[in-house]
């Protein structure tokens, strides 16, 4: 197996700085946008077949180290009681937004071994194809981020039902949040026992926090999985965007590898993360649409403030636009394997 990627989760020495992208599979790619031509979003994520093909997808075509589970991180919340669709050109909508402590009342508990079952016969089928070449990447959604979907009832700009929320009802809050921990975390072990070989926990939104809020509202149930994980001897990566102000914070509610998006310097996240913890990061995902010669010159920039220290996965800082040039990502990832072998 190509291991450079879970090497460098752990810190360890790498012979080139491994690369992979968020969103990698997807709608800037012509072959995926020829199955989603014939199926929804939804239907890809339901069917472990059609999972895998796209899947493996961005392995064929692009020198990646890693590949990432296809599938969507809201899945939870339909067993939950909370359904969901996609509203073409807009994102997620949530039926019947959560609102009330009376919403989160009727909300259930499941199991994901079996509520989640075509998920993890996905993982089953993906890590046959993969055959050992490149590692399989797990992941789910942080709880501040699933249950701001599940409150705004879709994507916000000011998060303002959410936080009125957290601010004038926090018993109930905590609860929702709880609930959510809880099943992420048990969601995320099944995904290990299925074979991923790395999970990743998205808290997409949590960066229209500050620090202190972050602490009370947030970082014990986001602990809540990484603590669940602790004992199941893969990597953990926790990763958010706009999070400058609480990386330190989000080191400590866990993750062997903190994601930074491009608003901060490298090395000043690293420096705020702490030496004894990988980073992941962190390319404008915009750079991929500007001149090969730009974007590169960034690319570069990224891995001089790495410093070839251990411990550095690039990647972007959110996932790959829809628009971008396949050439421009496979260009990319060929070019950071290559710095890593002109620099050391």
């Amino acid at each position: 197996m190509k291991d450079r990627f879970l090497r460098a989760c752990r810190r360890e020495p790498v012979d080139r700085t491994p690369v992979w992208f968020m969103r990698q599979a997807g709608r800037y790619m012509p072959e995926y946008r020829e199955i989603r031509a014939r199926h929804s979003l939804l239907d890809i994520c339901r069917s472990p077949e059609l999972a895998t093909i796209v899947t493996l997808q961005p392995v064929r075509r692009i020198d990646v180290d890693a590949a990432i589970l296809f599938s969507d991180l809201l899945l939870p919340l339909e067993p939950m009681g909370i359904p969901f669709d996609f509203v073409r050109g807009e994102g997620p909508a949530i039926e019947n937004p959560i609102r009330s402590e009376a919403d989160i009342d009727r909300l259930k508990c499941f199991e994901p071994r079996e509520a989640l079952s075509h998920v993890l016969e996905a993982i089953r089928m993906i890590r046959k194809e993969l055959d050992g070449d490149v590692p399989l990447i797990g992941f789910g959604g942080a709880p501040f981020t699933l249950a701001s979907y599940a409150i705004e009832g879709g994507h916000s700009n000011n998060f303002a039902l959410t936080k009125a929320m957290m601010y004038s009802n926090p018993k109930a809050w905590h609860r929702f949040c709880d609930m959510l921990g809880s099943l992420v975390g048990e969601y995320m072990r099944a995904q290990v026992e299925a074979g991923v070989q790395c999970v990743q926990i998205f808290d997409s939104w949590v960066g229209t926090l500050n620090s202190a809020d972050y602490r009370e509202f947030v970082f014990p149930h986001t602990k809540k999985i990484f603590d669940l994980l602790e004992t199941s001897g893969v990597p953990t990566i926790h990763f958010g965007t706009g999070t400058a102000a609480i990386l330190r914070d989000q080191r400590d509610a866990g993750g062997d590898v903190i994601g930074a998006d491009w608003r901060i310097p490298l090395d000043e996240a690293w420096e705020r993360i702490g030496s004894d913890r990988a980073i992941q990061g962190n390319l404008d995902p915009t750079l991929l649409l500007a001149p090969l010669d730009r974007m590169l010159s960034a690319a570069d920039e990224v891995l001089r403030r790495a410093a070839g220290r251990p411990g550095h996965i690039f990647n972007l800082g959110h996932g790959i636009l829809p628009t971008t040039p396949v050439e421009h990502v496979q260009a990319l990832a060929h070019h950071v394997h290559r710095y890593r072998l002109a620099h050391v």
